[in-house]
């Protein structure tokens, strides 16, 4: 059976989001690598005798979702933090996309950063939507709920409090929003646009 493997990111010293976050963070990361391809080996093995499994094959199904979810919304994170932290360059087509949609590209910041103040755990994410040609904002509670159908993630901000608990306390998550800004590679995020 095919299996997920865990993606090396190229994570240097961070201003504000120290090496033991990261590092702690990282095995979250390859924990859900790891749960995903348990439920699928189980998935397989109950599948010999699915109409007898059927109650357990559909939990595991959901948690399939979680899993993978959990993985593939990481590694955009993470990507993101790889490398260098630079600006979004100015003349480039995906500013252009944040004007085209918020006004200003410091709109959609302030506007993304309120998203990822909502109570709760879950995601504060950027799509592009292709078919409709534009950038979307979304809130993804826990990994699974809440994606937007058929859109790409561009930006993936963690908002459990796993990603920021050695550095901030939840009363500080605004803190860890800055830091995570301060920290962006957005060169690695300029990739995920592709009109």
């Amino acid at each position: 059976m095919q299996t997920f493997t865990p993606k090396i990111f190229n994570i240097q010293e961070l201003k504000g989001l120290s090496a033991k976050n990261i590092e702690e963070h990282l095995k979250l990361y390859a924990g859900y690598v790891n749960q995903a391809n348990l439920v699928l080996e189980k998935i397989k093995e109950l599948s010999e005798n699915a109409e007898t499994n059927m109650g357990i094959l559909s939990g595991l199904q959901k948690r399939f979702g979680f899993e993978y979810n959990g993985i593939r919304n990481h590694e955009i994170y993470f990507d993101s933090l790889s490398g260098n932290a630079n600006t979004l360059k100015e003349n480039s087509e995906f500013k252009k996309a944040f004007v085209s949609e918020w006004g200003s590209f410091e709109k959609w910041l302030a506007l993304f950063k309120a998203i990822a103040t909502t109570r709760g755990i879950g995601w504060a994410m950027l799509y592009y939507d292709k078919k409709e040609k534009r950038l979307l904002n979304a809130w993804v509670d826990e990994q699974h709920l809440g994606q937007l159908q058929d859109c790409t993630p561009i930006v993936a901000l963690d908002m459990w409090e796993h990603a920021y608990l050695f550095d901030y306390v939840p009363a500080d998550k605004k803190k860890y929003i800055e830091a995570f800004f301060t920290n962006l590679n957005w060169e690695a995020v300029e990739k995920n646009f592709t009109p």
